[in-house]
């Protein structure tokens, strides 16, 4: 949990500034993708706007992105720096490219265990798995919900925290970042370690 992570952190700075340990040696001890996790930006209860449908939180985060259905498409169009949210009725292991290209994934079959929601968690991406009312239609490239007809392109927010589905980009929180975290991530920078973009952010 977050405390855990936090006293960890903190036992690490300690060390470098007592010097028993080096700085690169106490970004070694620390789990990126568990930061990520608990460093997350919430959507902002007081913006009032309504899902548009709602699924299982399988991997958490907030992905705002345009739709498109194919693996191709989600390749394609993240090269040309577009960010993208892969909706597919369920993932399979050929798709791990489009997922991995994607900022975030929308299934409507599956469920915590499925392929989709596996694979974001342990690439770190946003995921909302299941979501039963949204009907999508391949051949056309749109997906409904009711009446609501969204098509390739159209912009939504999925939050993979709660398992909302949004229509176009919601207003977000930043968390709050404590100090010894920040610095950890500076010297993670420093020495050339991977640090996940929705950290870097809140540097």
């Amino acid at each position: 949990g977050k405390r855990t992570l936090k006293a960890s952190i903190k036992i690490a700075i300690d060390m470098v500034e007592e010097g028993l340990i080096t700085e690169r040696e106490a970004i070694e001890r620390v789990d990126m993708s568990k930061l990520t996790q608990v460093f997350k930006s919430r959507i902002d209860p007081h913006a009032g706007i309504k899902p548009i449908a709602r699924g299982l939180n399988a991997s958490p985060g907030i992905a705002t992105g345009k739709v498109v259905f194919t693996v191709r498409d989600a390749e394609a169009y993240s090269r040309k720096g577009e960010p993208v949210i892969l909706v597919r009725p369920e993932t399979k292991p050929e798709d791990v490219r489009g997922i991995a290209a994607s900022v975030g994934i929308l299934t409507t079959k599956g469920g915590m265990t499925s392929h989709a929601a596996v694979v974001a968690r342990g690439l770190g991406k946003p995921a909302v798995v299941g979501a039963k009312d949204v009907k999508i239609d391949l051949d056309n490239e749109l997906f409904k919900v009711n009446n609501l007809v969204v098509r390739k392109f159209a912009v939504i927010t999925i939050d993979g925290s709660t398992g909302n589905i949004y229509l176009g980009k919601v207003p977000t929180i930043k968390p709050e970042i404590p100090p010894e975290i920040r610095k950890l991530l500076k010297w993670a920078e420093k020495y050339g370690k991977h640090v996940p973009s929705e950290l870097k952010n809140l540097i």
